[in-house]
C-alpha cells in the first residue's frame, strides 16, 4: 500500500516547530509494511488544503492528514476533506457525546465552535481521542483510504498507535514488513563511500542510500518481506558486504554514537582518559560525559585556551609555544602528554587549532587543527583542514579526535 502524508499548519511553514509527528509517522508506516512516498506540509488554508488532497489521491492508496482538527476557524482539515471528496459534513452522535463528556468531567463549558469537532464527512467514522477534545476521522471513498489525525504529538502518537494503525492492519493494509539498519561510518567523506558502495546504490530489495552528517557518514539499508525474520535476512546479507568492503571505518550501526562507543571501548578494557582542549573549548569533554557511567573511565577535561595556561596546568613548555606557535603538533603533544601525566591516566588527547571565522593566516588558515593522542607514551598526530562556522569546526574536530581514540582502541588502520 502507498500511502501519502499532509501535515497542516502554517506554523510549520514558518519554522515556529518542529514535526516530529513526520518522523514518527515514517517509522510507523514503515513497521507497518506501509510504503511512504510522499510527505506534504500546507498552511491554514481550505483551498490548498484540499488542493494538496486531491494531488494526494492520485498517487496513494492511503492518505493521512495531520493536524486541522481543533474548534478554531483555522482547523480546516474536516472542510478540506469534505470539499476534495464532494461529500457534505455529518455530526457524529459518538464524536458529539465524547467531546461533552470531555468538557463535563473537567468541568468547563461547552462552546458551540467545539462541537464542530464532532463534524466528520459523510461515510466517515470518528476515532476517539481520550487525550483531547479533537476526535480523528477515518473513511474509505472510491477504493482509497483517507485518515485525519490530531497535531499535538500527544495526541497524535496514541492516536496513531491505538487507533489508525490496528484498523489498516484489520482492512490488510500491510502486507508486508519494512526493515532499516543504519551503519556508522568514520573517517571518510561522503563522496568517497559512495565511490566504495557505487555499485549497490541500485538494488531493489534491500536499497542502500547514503546520509551525510557532519565528520560523519551513514548508510542505510531497507529492506522489505514477508515477515521481519525474511527481511534482516536479506539487510544480514548487505551488510556483511559493507563490512568487507568499509570495515576499517565502520563503528556501529543505528543508533550508535561515536563517543558511545569509544566509551564503552575504555570501559571494557579498564583504561582512562583525560583531555586537554583548546580551540573545542570542552566540547570533547562535554560528548564524552553525555555518557550515561562516564566516571567509570573519565579522569578530568582542561580547557586551556591561553597561552599561560597550557603552560602552568598542561607543562607546554614556554619555548615550544613561541617557536611553533600555539596551534602546531608539537603543542597538541605537549597537551596530551601533559594531561595524560598531570592527571595520571592511560591516555591523553589534545586538540589544538583555530576555529574562527577570525585569527587565520595564509600559513594557518580558519580551519587548521592540530590533534594527538597520547595512549600511555605511544603518539598518534594528525592534522585536519576543517571548514564550516565555528561551531562546526569545533564539533568536526571533537569527532576527528574520537576517531583517533576509536582506532587506537580497536587497532583500525585509518
Amino acid at each position: 500500500m502507498r500511502a501519502e502524508a499532509i501535515f497542516t499548519g502554517t506554523e510549520l511553514l514558518l519554522g515556529q516547530i518542529v514535526n516530529t509527528n513526520a518522523a514518527l509517522l515514517g517509522q510507523k508506516l514503515a513497521a507497518a509494511g506501509i510504503d511512504l512516498y510522499h510527505q506534504v506540509t500546507v498552511g491554514d488554508n481550505l483551498e490548498r488544503i484540499a488542493a494538496a488532497i486531491k494531488t494526494a489521491r492520485e498517487r496513494a492508496d492511503l492518505i493521512i492528514v495531520c493536524g486541522g482538527l481543533g474548534p478554531t476557524e483555522d482547523d480546516l482539515s474536516r472542510e478540506a476533506l469534505a470539499i476534495a471528496l464532494g461529500l457534505p459534513l455529518e455530526e457524529d452522535p459518538e464524536a458529539r457525546t465524547s467531546i461533552e463528556a470531555f468538557f463535563r468531567s473537567r468541568r468547563r463549558p461547552l462552546l458551540p465552535a467545539n462541537l464542530k469537532q464532532a463534524l466528520i464527512p459523510k461515510g466517515g467514522r470518528s476515532l476517539p481521542n481520550p487525550y483531547g477534545t479533537a476526535p480523528g476521522v477515518f473513511l474509505c471513498h472510491d477504493g482509497k483510504y483517507y485518515a485525519l489525525l490530531p497535531g499535538p504529538p500527544h495526541e497524535f502518537r496514541p492516536m496513531l498507535e491505538e487507533k489508525l494503525l490496528p484498523l489498516l492492519e484489520a482492512l490488510g493494509a500491510g502486507q508486508q514488513v519494512i526493515l532499516s539498519r543504519v551503519i556508522k561510518i568514520t573517517g571518510l567523506g561522503e563522496s568517497a563511500v559512495e565511490e566504495m558502495v557505487r555499485d549497490l546504490l541500485h538494488r531493489d530489495n534491500p536499497t542502500l542510500a547514503p546520509l551525510a552528517r557532519p565528520s560523519e557518514v551513514s548508510l542505510r539499508i531497507t529492506a522489505k518481506a514477508p515477515s521481519p525474520a525474511a527481511a534482516q535476512e536479506l539487510i544480514s546479507t548487505l551488510e556483511k558486504e559493507l563490512f568487507n568492503r568499509l570495515g576499517n571505518h565502520i563503528f556501529g550501526t543505528d543508533e550508535e554514537t561515536l563517543e558511545g562507543v569509544v566509551a564503552g571501548l575504555l570501559t571494557g578494557q579498564g583504561l582512562t582518559l583525560a583531555v586537554a582542549e583548546s580551540c573545542s573549548g570542552g566540547l570533547l569533554a562535554h560528548r564524552l560525559t553525555n555518557i550515561p557511567g562516564s566516571s567509570s573511565f573519565f579522569l578530568a577535561g582542561i580547557t586551556a585556551y591561553a597561552n599561560e595556561a597550557k603552560e602552568k596546568l598542561l607543562g607546554v613548555e614556554a619555548g615550544l609555544l613561541k617557536k611553533f606557535g600555539a596551534v602546531s603538533e608539537e603543542v597538541a603533544v605537549a597537551m596530551a602528554r601533559g594531561v595524560r601525566l598531570a592527571t595520571g591516566s592511560d591516555i591523553g588527547v589534545g586538540i589544538t587549532g583555530i576555529a574562527g571565522p577570525a585569527g587565520g593566516t595564509p600559513a594557518k588558515p580558519v580551519g587548521l587543527v592540530y590533534l594527538a593522542v597520547d595512549f600511555r607514551g605511544k603518539l598518534t598526530t594528525r592534522q585536519e583542514i576543517l571548514n564550516g562556522e565555528r561551531e562546526i569546526i569545533k564539533y568536526r574536530a571533537t569527532q576527528s579526535a574520537l576517531d583517533m581514540l576509536w582506532r587506537a582502541l580497536t587497532g583500525r588502520k585509518a
